[in-house]
């Protein structure tokens, strides 16, 4: 298992990451630019900025919650002063399969902060507690994977979904909220 300075060496970083986007760009890019701190938040992620953080962050282009996450955390990060790496989930399973979900899923995104010893002192993903409730409600009314209506039914989900995501502010506080709390754990 390689340690976490050598594969923070490895990533992306975050502008190459956006311009090798052919799915979600519009998307995440259309969050980055209307998602704003406000000052006090800013404030309290500068006090941050001497811990000379950094962030391994497991995703994929397709994801619809790396589209709405991602963008938070990059403008939390650039108040923090936190160097950020990108790492695609298929190409990276040796990374991702240290950062299962509930042991045995492979969700996305996931943050992994750093301190300048490589030693991981944050681990955050892949959705903020209130929003996992919200996105597991709108799921159980899908139909079973197996009927006929399936199909049409999670291509309206992940229609509707992504609108929520890119439109409504509110899951937008959750996460930031969440990733906050999980920041101000590292002080």
């Amino acid at each position: 298992m390689e340690e976490l300075n050598q594969w923070f060496e490895k990533g992306l970083s975050r502008y190459a990451y956006i311009h090798s986007m052919q799915v979600n760009q519009e998307n995440l890019l259309k969050i980055y630019n209307s998602f704003h701190l406000d000052p006090f938040e800013k404030e309290s992620l500068q006090l941050l900025q001497p811990k000379k953080y950094r962030a391994l962050i497991i995703t994929a282009d397709w994801c619809g919650d790396a589209m709405v996450n991602l963008p938070i955390f990059m403008r939390i990060a650039d108040e923090a002063l936190i160097e950020t790496r990108y790492f695609i989930r298929d190409d990276h399973l040796e990374l991702m399969d240290q950062y299962l979900t509930n042991g045995t899923a492979r969700s996305i995104p996931i943050i992994v902060l750093i301190d300048q010893d490589g030693k991981e002192v944050m681990r955050w993903g892949p959705r903020a507690p209130e929003l996992e409730e919200f996105v597991s409600k709108k799921k159980a009314q899908l139909p079973e994977k197996e009927t006929e209506g399936y199909e049409a039914a999670f291509k309206q989900f992940v229609k509707d979904m992504t609108n929520t995501y890119t439109e409504d502010h509110t899951s937008w506080d959750w996460i930031k909220n969440d990733l906050l709390k999980a920041l101000q754990k590292t002080v």
